[in-house]
């Protein structure tokens, strides 16, 4: 079976990839993790950025643009890190979108880039990099959400796709434990970045919505505080993350959160709450307010 162990090992000298890094959770991970010595290849697609943050980091860093849902970009990322590094230790899955509509105002495209991204472009990613992982007996750290086992009107695409992305963490834990490979999956809850901050200040009812959640459901985390519990998954390889920790209260009543009393629970706000988001998002574009969050997005955490 892979390593397991709670005792801290030492990220010096490890090599970490990490995709989603130009900004965000993902940005402030590379801070962290190059402060305790590793070597980090940042992965997006927004080169300014990306190459803001290497130059911050120090010259034994590099960035690469790369498409996460494009496999031979994929690759060929994965391979300049090795190149660069000599091989890869860690990778952390953390690139993701959560553009915010219903099924019924969203377009087609906005869901199935929501899916594409968040879930796809995990699994590729750690497709990609699992090679160069193997052969250091590393680590892959996949950036689910606790969206994976709750539920919020307005983020079906997203909510389904992190509930995939945990399933398929659990299923790859199984299959590379031969090979010495740890896998982890972690789920913060909301964390202070561009993206929610945009989402709260274009849509009233979300940041309402969000407002009425109980406990850590509808708490808010800052960027530096995920990046720390993340950063100690790094070095201690556990099998999960939440962010804060009380969440995995709610992950461990998954099913009364999503069943029929949480449901209800949710269904009586539903019944205002989403047609008055439906309006406000509308009043931003109809359809196209989720494809054009897709876009703007696409790196961003």
């Amino acid at each position: 079976m892979a390593r397991r162990t709670t005792n801290p090992r030492s990220l010096a000298g490890q090599a970490v990839l990490i995709t989603g890094a130009a900004r965000g959770i993902g940005a402030e991970l590379a801070r962290k993790a190059a402060a305790r010595g590793a070597r980090v290849a940042l992965v997006g697609l927004e080169p300014d950025l990306l190459a803001s943050v290497a130059a911050e980091l120090g010259p034994e860093h590099l960035w690469v643009e790369a498409d996460v849902t494009d496999a031979d970009a994929m690759a060929a990322a994965v391979a300049r890190a090795a190149d660069v590094f000599g091989g890869l230790d860690v990778v952390v899955a953390n690139a993701g979108i959560a553009p915010m509509n219903t099924v019924a105002t969203a377009s087609a495209r906005a869901l199935a880039r929501t899916i594409e991204v968040n879930l796809t472009g995990a699994m590729l990613t750690a497709h990609a990099a699992l090679p160069e992982i193997s052969k250091r007996r590393g680590h892959v750290l996949l950036i689910s959400s606790a969206a994976a086992f709750s539920v919020l009107p307005g983020l079906s695409a997203y909510c389904a796709a992190k509930a995939g992305l945990e399933r398929f963490g659990d299923v790859l834990r199984l299959e590379v434990a031969h090979r010495g490979v740890t896998v982890a999956s972690a789920h913060p809850v909301w964390i202070d970045t561009d993206m929610v901050r945009d989402t709260k200040a274009a849509l009233p009812t979300f940041k309402a919505t969000l407002d009425r959640l109980p406990g850590p459901l509808g708490s808010y985390t800052s960027v530096s505080d995920c990046a720390d519990a993340l950063l100690r998954n790094l070095e201690t390889r556990g099998r999960r993350v939440f962010v804060p920790r009380s969440v995995g209260l709610f992950a461990a009543w998954r099913q009364a959160v999503v069943g029929a009393v949480g449901e209800k629970l949710v269904l009586a706000q539903a019944r205002t709450a989403v047609p008055q988001l439906e309006r406000e998002i509308a009043a931003l574009g109809g359809e196209e307010f989720g494809a054009n969050s897709v876009e703007r997005g696409r790196s961003a955490r």
